[in-house]
């Protein structure tokens, strides 16, 4: 059969979480893959979470996705990081096994209702009047009233090693041919974009002793709330620390011109915040050394990812870059790094549904919308498939805020002040951190999730107990008062602090540096009735200290929800708008913003643009 309610192209991160979440919503959905067994492959580093990518993964399961649950069930190590900082840039990070998730991930689509997975390759597109119809696969086409793409780096990707230059995808499997003329056909525009992977180590060729082990994090950590089987410290792999060397440095300045990214032989950008070692090299000059990871890839196997070391040189200088450092002096190489290029869609082409402009029905998520790292591509796999449901159901598209969720922050950041290279989301890029927390997703995005049919009625019903348990408890807090009795003051001397005087409430305990929740409860034992569990006391704790900043956070976001509240007419003649600088006037034609809010964010424009802008509208009856 030829006709389903939506098509996905491309089964990577994105391309899962968009079929996923289609077919759970009732569509009959097709998705095409060059190679159903790299469904959801690793080609890079077989890790998941990181800096406020952890975050996203977090908000993916509180919308419905699998990226979380998929990635909870068999992991190597997992880690909380930045400890040692506040809540706000706190995010869990897990090394997977590069063969096993993507066969649990398969697992998981195989037993999805609604979903037929296709090993095709789709080389164009079937419009109609600016309106998508379906796919074509060589001489046939399938019939659809949505189609997503979410093509990763495979579109007319090339891999380059030195001065060679290839067409292939990543792994070595096949790129995708076509589909790029078919948009171009369309008017949508293409760019390119470029990103690497590091040599990968036999791992008894490597001599740990001259290495620094790095441990999981003890504790129960999951990414999926639904989680509730850990590992302990003894049954995760370790991971180990090294760093580059002068002789690695001298290596890498003495031959340049083997180098892919700075002969010729690439001409794309790549990503900033993750570059290959010879840019970090030339980049950071005066750096004497540069951190490595020694990571294992499966559980079993000796394959060791060698992280922080991208590199497009040729295979024989590879070989004295690796020997150069301490501890691979005589390791055996099993795969050479390499870089590849790719096609990718202008972020001026779509809106913030990720829907493009120009074609309705049309979709795309994931690396072709300019984006680097499976969880951002989950995440908008994951937007893009719900926005494509609403689109078939004829009902408005879902869009998160900026204050609501790093995913909100990554695509209006891709469609108000663009890329030119693969974008990265890091905790920096968010201004609401405290309110973006990897222990609240549930609270922020979990009532989203099931309004929208990808929550289950039994997860929502254990999700509301467990919310309205947290707020009984901040009540209970605030309102129990309690004196220097010999208890309080016994806890308190433990904690370096002077006895009590006079009554205080518990929240007002609660606040002091080094005072926990499990202090709490000893003093008010109706609190352990609750059993809450380590995320939930987690999400009190941080509640009731951060209380100032997060109200603070808070009332900025009001203030900036009341201009995203102003909706822009979508047919302003922008480039004929007098008072308007000529950049304002460019850039928010190309962007087309939806609201007043996202304006004033594009960039090149100024908040004297945004005062001719309300005042011109509002004068001619246009607000």
């Amino acid at each position: 059969m030829n006709r389903y309610d939506a098509v996905v192209v491309g089964g990577g991160h994105a391309g899962v979480e968009a079929s996923h979440a289609l077919a759970t919503l009732g569509f009959k959905t097709a998705l095409f893959s060059l190679n159903k067994k790299m469904i959801a492959n690793m080609p890079c580093n077989p890790s998941i979470g990181g800096s406020a990518k952890g975050i996203v993964v977090r908000e993916i399961d509180a919308l419905g996705g699998i990226m979380g649950k998929c990635a909870d069930r068999d992991y190597l190590q997992i880690k909380m990081l930045n400890m040692s900082k506040g809540p706000g840039v706190r995010c869990l990070r897990a090394q997977e096994d590069k063969y096993n998730y993507p066969h649990i991930v398969q697992e998981e689509l195989m037993n999805t209702p609604n979903l037929d997975i296709i090993e095709e390759m789709v080389d164009s597109l079937l419009v109609e009047d600016g309106v998508i119809k379906g796919v074509k696969v060589k001489n046939k086409t399938y019939y659809a009233d949505a189609v997503i793409l979410t093509t990763g780096t495979y579109m007319e990707s090339t891999i380059s090693v030195g001065f060679k230059k290839i067409p292939a995808g990543p792994d070595g499997e096949k790129a995708s041919h076509g589909l790029s003329k078919s948009l171009q056909d369309l008017g949508i525009e293409i760019y390119r974009l470029k990103t690497g992977t590091p040599p990968r180590i036999l791992k008894s060729s490597i001599d740990y002793s001259k290495a620094e082990i790095q441990l999981g994090s003890l504790g129960e950590y999951a990414f999926s709330y639904e989680t509730n089987e850990y590992k302990t410290i003894d049954e995760q792999l370790p991971c180990y620390l090294i760093y580059t060397t002068q002789e690695t440095h001298d290596i890498i300045r003495n031959n340049l011109d083997h180098s892919s990214q700075f002969n010729g032989t690439i001409q794309s950008l790549g990503p900033r915040y993750c570059p290959s070692i010879e840019g970090k090299v030339m980049t950071f000059a005066t750096k004497e050394r540069h951190q490595l990871f020694l990571e294992p890839e499966t559980r079993d196997g000796e394959s060791i990812y060698l992280q922080g070391f991208s590199t497009s040189m040729d295979e024989e200088i590879q070989e004295k870059m690796v020997h150069s450092l301490l501890g691979l002096e005589n390791a055996k190489i099993l795969k050479y790094a390499y870089a590849i290029e790719y096609d990718a869609i202008k972020t001026t082409e779509y809106d913030a549904s990720l829907g493009i402009k120009k074609v309705k029905g049309l979709f795309i998520g994931g690396q072709i919308c300019g984006t680097s790292g499976y969880e951002e591509a989950a995440g908008l796999g994951l937007i893009a498939g719900i926005n494509a449901a609403r689109y078939l159901k004829k009902e408005p598209p879902f869009i998160l805020k900026r204050n609501e969720a790093y995913i909100g922050v990554m695509i209006d950041d891709l469609i108000t002040k663009g890329s030119e290279e693969p974008y990265r989301l890091m905790s920096s890029r968010a201004e609401y951190r405290l309110l973006l927390r990897h222990d609240n997703a549930d609270l922020r995005l979990t009532e989203y999730g099931h309004e929208l049919g990808l929550i289950s009625e039994e997860r929502y019903i254990e999700f509301i107990k467990n919310k309205n348990n947290i707020e009984e408890i901040l009540a209970m807090l605030k309102d129990t008062k309690v004196g220097g009795t010999k208890l309080v003051n016994e806890i308190l001397n433990e904690k370096g602090y002077n006895p009590l005087l006079s009554g205080v409430s518990l929240d007002e305990l609660l606040k002091r540096p080094n005072i926990d929740f499990e202090d709490i409860v000893k003093i008010e034992p109706r609190l352990a009735e609750y059993k809450l569990n380590k995320n939930s006391i987690l999400q009190i704790e941080t509640i009731v200290k951060y209380e100032g900043y997060i109200k603070n956070q808070l009332k900025d976001a009001k203030n900036l929800e009341k201009m995203e509240n102003i909706i822009l007419p979508k047919d302003i003649d922008y480039l004929n708008f007098e008072g308007l600088a000529l950049e304002a006037r460019q850039k928010l034609n190309k962007v087309r913003p939806l609201t007043l809010g996202q304006a004033y964010r594009v960039a090149g424009v100024d908040p004297s643009d945004i005062n001719v802008l309300i005042l011109t509208l509002k004068k001619n009856k246009q607000l």
